[in-house]
């Protein structure tokens, strides 16, 4: 059981690499909320089309109940994830927000964000790890160059070649 956030959603729409998800899990859980702020994309006609028909491998479901303790500047997508990965007892949860990965690590969650797909994704050979990292920052994507160049130099390893 994977739960996923927005962030990673929106920009493997945005990459055009949503189907690496059910290749790397047989299916995704999405709460409401990170169902609701996809359809808030008002800027991006292609994530609002992907959500407003989803593929079946997406599960929309209802939080039971919130989580008291996160913190309070963590979106209604991120307390709803985290929330719901909980309850499920998910095997993974997919986010980007360090506050929001820091709070889910604090209820025993265990955590990838969207690098961390693309990069199993790259050494499984669903795709081109450092074309898909060219097309993510071509986006509003934002992650440190270090971290970056930290992933393309872990994955030219692990295909064994040299960073």
């Amino acid at each position: 059981m994977v739960v996923c956030d927005t962030s990673p959603i929106c920009y493997l729409v945005l990459i055009g690499e949503t189907g690496l998800l059910p290749q790397l899990s047989e299916s995704v859980t999405i709460p409401t909320g990170v169902k609701d702020e996809l359809m808030a994309e008002q800027n991006h006609v292609l994530i609002q089309s992907w959500i407003a028909a989803p593929p079946d491998w997406v599960n929309i479901q209802l939080v039971p109940q919130l989580i008291d303790n996160l913190p309070t500047k963590l979106g209604r997508g991120e307390r709803e994830a985290i929330s719901l990965a909980v309850s499920l007892q998910a095997s993974l949860i997919i986010l980007d927000d360090w506050e929001a990965r820091q709070a889910a690590l604090s209820q025993g969650l265990t955590i990838t964000g969207l690098l961390g797909v693309l990069f199993r994704a790259g050494t499984e050979g669903l795709l081109d790890f450092s074309s898909a990292i060219g097309r993510l920052q071509q986006t509003s994507f934002r992650a440190s160059p270090i971290l970056i160049q930290q992933f393309l130099d872990r994955y030219a390893r692990a295909m064994g070649q040299q960073p």
